[in-house]
């Protein structure tokens, strides 16, 4: 791997790190545990656009891993890499199909995220009463989707293409 590339990863991986610190710092009062903004989704929606579909992942994964064994435990981090792998996994098809704005893309991959993560923790805790979270989790990533979104769209548009 070139040099270029190697620090392009590691710029996009630090700033999607600290955006998910700031993240945990930030309380947001709702009465619906887990609601966050996905600060971080700037940086995959960034080079989803700007590096592809193959950095994007990169970059989602190794942030994930990353804030899991620094903020976080293994099972809260297994329930993120859920939601990002169906977050990204729909974001890129989505992208693909070129029939979506970014703003779409981002909406479609923050409700991916709550997702699967209320599945994976369904799953887990053998219950299907926390699916009763899913509505209030699915407005909060369609509103965090489409506010990351449309900073994620003027972002994409002041950068330069990252390849």
């Amino acid at each position: 791997m070139k040099t270029g590339k190697v620090a392009r990863y590691g710029l996009l991986i630090a700033l999607a790190f600290i955006f998910s610190y700031i993240e945990s710092v930030i309380v947001v009062p709702v009465p619906v545990p887990g609601i966050k903004l996905g600060l971080a989704n700037l940086v995959v929606v960034a080079a989803l656009y700007r590096t592809g579909g193959k950095s994007a992942a990169v970059v989602s994964v190794i942030r994930v891993v990353l804030v899991g064994l620094t903020f976080n435990n293994p099972v809260m981090m297994l329930y993120s890499l859920a939601g990002c792998s169906l977050s990204l996994l729909l974001m890129v098809l989505l992208k693909r199909t070129e029939r979506f704005s970014i703003v779409g893309v981002s909406v479609a991959g923050g409700a991916a995220h709550n997702l699967g993560q209320i599945a994976v923790a369904a799953f887990m805790l053998e219950t299907s009463a926390l699916f009763y979270y899913l509505p209030a989790l699915l407005v909060s990533g369609c509103v965090a989707g489409t506010v990351i979104g449309i900073a994620g769209a003027e972002i994409v548009k002041r950068l330069p293409p990252l390849s």
